[in-house]
């Protein structure tokens, strides 16, 4: 085997798109800010239970595990920095009151997602802690559609649910919960003769309600079918007037409702979303409420946030963040020296030719569309005829 050779699944950034990631993780951290973020820098290891807290079967198995020689005790890769930010606003900040992170980091996982998926994301995400109104998770989601429009993905479409949702029809029926995983996978597939072979021995008006949630999918009408399909329990009428209360509040924005979306139903505790976008299968962004997670640091809190993978952001976004350069001559001149180092003390970049290499700039990465050049003794900077 090569010894270049990567990893299935795992893939090296080239300078075009790294550019493209790196321009754009600026442009989103820097609009976090702009909403009052403050940013966070967990590590990429942790102990394995730390990282695994509240985290469901599905982070389990996409974390790779490995031993720790200095304590003998199983390390975790992150998977996920979303637990990470859970433990520094618990138990690190310990604050009182809303504290608003965010964060950018690299994830592993042992398995891609999908086919052509990458093992390696680079996660990016904002999270509210100490605030449980539906404010905050206005917030968070108008926030989330800012950096997607931010990106160039113009056409976005906000899929909410709740998990409020199955957790008042389990409560009513415990039973309901005994086919674990099964039942959760059935109402996300909306496959109808699984459901029904799963929730046949439940009783009736939970059984028809967890049958009846596939159907509920559509625009904000869908609301209004599920009050008149779903039994009346007290946590179903408050899940489906909060997510009332944010349709109604997102102005402009594309929603639509999707009751039997379950996507990481074990982690969250409220409202849950997704973001889709044109011509891309899966969500490019997820995100929810989950109140719990905390708890296992010691502290509960009130939380909500999102999170998506800035590589596949960046695969997508039709923004063109192609750099414009200034190409300068290789001279012994003080002059020179000075005015190049002027130039990118504004912020320019200048690429200086090499003595012997003057033929053989890359005319691409970054584009130089302007050149040093000497009249009367002076460097200026003057536009390159193409």
């Amino acid at each position: 085997m090569s010894t270049w050779l990567l990893p299935e699944n795992i893939a090296d950034v080239l300078p075009a798109e790294a550019r493209k990631i790196e321009e754009l993780r600026r442009r989103l951290l820097d609009r976090f800010r702009a909403y009052g973020y403050e940013m966070v820098m967990p590590p990429m290891l942790e102990y394995l239970e730390s990282l695994l807290t509240s985290g469901g079967r599905d982070l389990n198995l996409r974390t790779f595990k490995l031993v720790d020689q200095m304590s003998g005790r199983t390390l975790g890769l992150r998977a996920d920095i979303t637990p990470q930010v859970a433990r520094i606003d618990a138990h690190l900040l310990n604050r009182q009151g809303v504290t608003r992170l965010c964060y950018a980091g690299v994830v592993l996982h042992t398995r891609p997602r999908g086919p052509h998926a990458t093992r390696e994301q680079i996660q990016i995400g904002a999270e509210i802690y100490g605030y449980a109104g539906l404010e905050a998770d206005l917030e968070i989601q108008q926030l989330m559609l800012d950096t997607l429009h931010l990106a160039g993905l113009a056409h976005v479409r906000l899929d909410l649910s709740h998990a409020g949702v199955l957790a008042a029809l389990i409560d009513a029926d415990p039973t309901a919960a005994a086919p674990g995983d099964a039942l959760y996978e059935a109402l996300d597939g909306k496959d109808a003769p699984a459901l029904a072979a799963l929730t046949e021995h439940l009783s009736p008006p939970v059984r028809d309600a967890l049958r009846a949630l596939p159907t509920l999918y559509g625009d904000a009408s869908v609301l209004d079918v599920a009050r008149q399909k779903l039994p009346a329990l007290p946590g179903i009428v408050r899940s489906l007037d909060e997510l009332a209360f944010l349709v109604a509040r997102l102005g402009d924005a594309e929603v639509t409702i999707d009751l039997a979306e379950l996507g990481g139903y074990a982690y969250h505790s409220g409202v849950m979303f997704s973001a889709y976008v044109d011509g891309v299968p899966n969500a490019v962004v997820r995100g929810g409420r989950y109140d719990h997670v905390g708890q296992a640091y010691g502290r509960a809190r009130a939380a909500t946030g999102f999170s998506l993978d800035l590589r596949e952001v960046a695969r997508i976004s039709p923004l063109e963040l192609r750099g414009a350069a200034i190409l300068a001559p290789w001279r012994d001149d003080d002059a020179l020296r000075a005015e190049i180092a002027a130039l990118r003390a504004a912020g320019e970049i200048v690429i200086q030719t090499l003595p012997g290499d003057e033929g053989n700039q890359n005319p691409r990465e970054p584009a130089c569309d302007r050149a040093l050049v000497q009249y009367d003794g002076a460097w200026v900077v003057e536009n390159i005829a193409r």
